[in-house]
């Protein structure tokens, strides 16, 4: 408690200095601005910026190489916070600390938006889990069709920012959407024909993906991969992949890929990246790396 009074007065103070030495600004440059959008992570940047485009201002608060559900506010995120129009988060669990930040922060003109809103969450079935990070599967923007919602509720916010353009941020939903849902319909398709559904990762995140595609992932840590795995886990993980010939281990871009090496190395298997969209890995897209995510899955199970 005492740390976030801490931070409540300093981001407060720093906001108000802002908000003093900021020039004043004239009814024409205000209606032009951009929507200032805060988000917590680079999925959510994706989806924001497919919506606003050229209209919005995206600060990510979250930097690349620091997990969501471990990241603690800083007084830079609520001056971000203080001074945002939009803050678009995940939800279902992925950032534990959005409201009390938000309530910190104290900006009366803030529009939060849980992008994952409106989505069929998958119950989380590990007792220790539920009862540490609550009773969901967060990862839900790595399915093409949860992404497709989320775009909605990201774009309803936008327009309720910004009324005036309420008309350009439908037409980019829209248009993003049906991206989002052609390659949705083309990996269905081609994962439906295949008779073997199953993978290995190194850390359970794709099970909204799973469900979309009929699939079935193993993994090598829980959902929110939570410390190793015991050597119980580990045995019957490489009974696992020797059952089901799993040819390549998928390790996550800020998960250690050490006992993903060491089970493929005792299969047999390779070892290969998964993207799951957290941090910006080099400004590739979210569609690009659902499809190489896809298409690396798809060779696998051939």
């Amino acid at each position: 408690m005492r740390k976030w009074i801490v931070l409540a007065i300093s981001a407060l103070l720093a906001v108000g200095l802002l908000t003093a030495c900021s020039p004043g600004k004239t009814a024409e440059e205000t209606s032009s601005s951009k929507v200032k959008v805060a988000v917590t992570f680079d999925a959510m940047r994706e989806f924001v910026q497919a919506v606003g485009k050229d209209k919005v201002e995206i600060v990510n608060m979250i930097p690349d190489g620091t997990e969501p559900h471990g990241f603690e506010p800083t007084i830079k995120t609520l001056k971000q916070l203080g001074t945002a129009r939009l803050f678009v988060y995940n939800g279902l669990g992925m950032e534990p600390w959005v409201e009390k930040a938000v309530q910190t922060a104290g900006n009366k003109n803030l529009i939060v938006v849980e992008a994952s809103k409106g989505i069929k969450p998958i119950p989380l079935t590990d007792t220790e889990e539920i009862q540490e990070h609550g009773q969901y599967d967060p990862h839900s923007w790595l399915s093409l069709e949860n992404a497709q919602i989320e775009v909605k509720n990201i774009a309803e916010a936008l327009a309720k920012a910004d009324p005036d353009n309420a008309d350009f941020y439908q037409a980019n939903a829209t248009e993003y959407t049906a991206q989002l849902q052609q390659v949705e319909e083309e990996y269905a398709r081609k994962f439906q024909a295949l008779p073997n559904k199953q993978f290995v990762t190194g850390h359970a995140a794709f099970a909204y993906l799973c469900r979309d595609m009929g699939l079935q992932q193993n993994s090598i840590e829980s959902v929110f991969a939570d410390g190793e795995p015991s050597t119980q886990q580990l045995v019957r993980l490489t009974e696992y992949c020797r059952q089901h010939h799993v040819k390549t281990i998928f390790v996550e871009d800020m998960v250690s890929p050490k006992t993903s090496q060491t089970l493929a190395d005792e299969v047999g298997a390779s070892v290969k990246q998964i993207h799951t969209m957290e941090a910006s890995e080099g400004g590739a897209s979210y569609l690009d790396r659902m499809k190489e995510n896809l298409d690396e899955i798809y060779s696998s199970l051939q």
